[in-house]
Formats: C-alpha cells, structure tokens, sequence
C-alpha cells in the first residue's frame, strides 16, 4: 500500500523576504521554520537527529558551482546531514522540495519506507544519490508515527472520567510507550 510522502501540511515554503544576509548560516532560523523542522529532502523531523543544531543548510544548486548563489534564499534547503553530505557538490537537476511536490515522485510503504515513483527519473536518481533507501529513515517515519498516537491518546485520556476505562487506556498508552522505546534503541543501534 502506498503512502502520501508528506502531508499537506508538511510542505514546505520559502517565506523569508528580508534584506540579503551576508552568510547563508543567517537564514537557518527561517529555515527551520519554513521547513517545519523537517528535512526537505526525506521529510524526517529535526527532533530525531538532535534538533537544529545538527541539520544542515543545503545549496540545493553547489555553492561550489554556481558561488553567485550561495547566499540565495531560494536556493537554501534545510536538510538533514546525511543527506546533505550524500549530495555534496553534486549538479543533478535535483526535485526543489519547495518547488516540486514530492507525492508525485516519492512514496512510502507502510513501514514508512521511501520508494521513488518508477517513471520520475529525477527521482529514481535522487533516491540512489541521497541514499533514501535507508532504513533510518523509515524508524524515524514510525517514531513520528507513534508519537502522534502517543499525543492522541493522552488527549483522550485527560478527558476521561470513567476510572475503569481511564485504566484500560493508560495500559495501551504503555503499550505504545514500549513500541516507541523499541524504535529508539533501535535508531541507536543503527548511527
């Protein structure tokens, strides 16, 4: 079964229109919030690799190739650094996160598994390049998964009052905190 890529709400949009700064390492405050947080390229919440601190800023067109735009908002990509580092100075015609809609090159499997759309060649390649195979991105894909049911469900528990119900509940909200500490040991395994 495939899955959406993103969601609607997760796409994201180059917003800044403030005066140019003199480096790009300025921008990633409005990166990160015109990203979500997320990485532009696999989707995966900053939150899993430490925060802001540990994503990159990506030239989504090489500083090294075309110097003239490194300090280009438009062409800045708030990206996690495996993936960044996979791209390197690479000149591909890569699909803009912003520009693009990746549902209609990407999908995902129902272990959260990104699988390129077979007839988008730009994305065939960028799978390959970018290593999106991984399987860390498909833990990080259910972490985000289970934490929104985890969320889910204290909401509905804080609005319960039959006690006994309440019980039943907190026992499958422990359930889902054993799932969810499962997919964290196995994430440190994996780095």
């Amino acid at each position: 079964m495939a899955i959406r890529f993103r969601e609607d709400k997760d796409v994201p949009q180059r917003t800044y229109t403030g005066s140019k700064l003199a480096s790009y390492r300025g921008y990633k405050k409005y990166l990160k919030s015109d990203f979500g947080g997320r990485c532009g390229y696999t989707n995966c919440n900053h939150l899993w690799f430490g925060g802001s601190s540990n994503f990159h800023i990506d030239h989504f067109k090489p500083k090294s190739k075309y110097p003239h735009l490194e300090t280009e908002y438009n062409n800045l990509v708030y990206s996690c650094s495996y993936v960044n580092i996979a791209k390197s100075d690479d000149d591909f015609e890569y699909l803009d996160p912003c520009d693009d809609d990746y549902n209609e090159h990407f999908y995902r499997d129902t272990k959260g598994n990104i699988h390129p759309i077979e007839t988008s060649s730009k994305a065939v390649y960028m799978h390959t390049k970018l290593k999106l195979y991984l399987s860390r991105y498909s833990i990080i894909y259910m972490l985000d998964l289970l934490l929104q049911k985890m969320n889910q469900l204290k909401k509905v528990i804080e609005g319960l009052t039959d006690e006994p119900y309440k019980n039943e509940v907190l026992q499958l909200q422990g359930e889902l905190a054993n799932e969810f500490i499962g997919y964290l040991e196995y994430l440190e395994i994996e780095q």
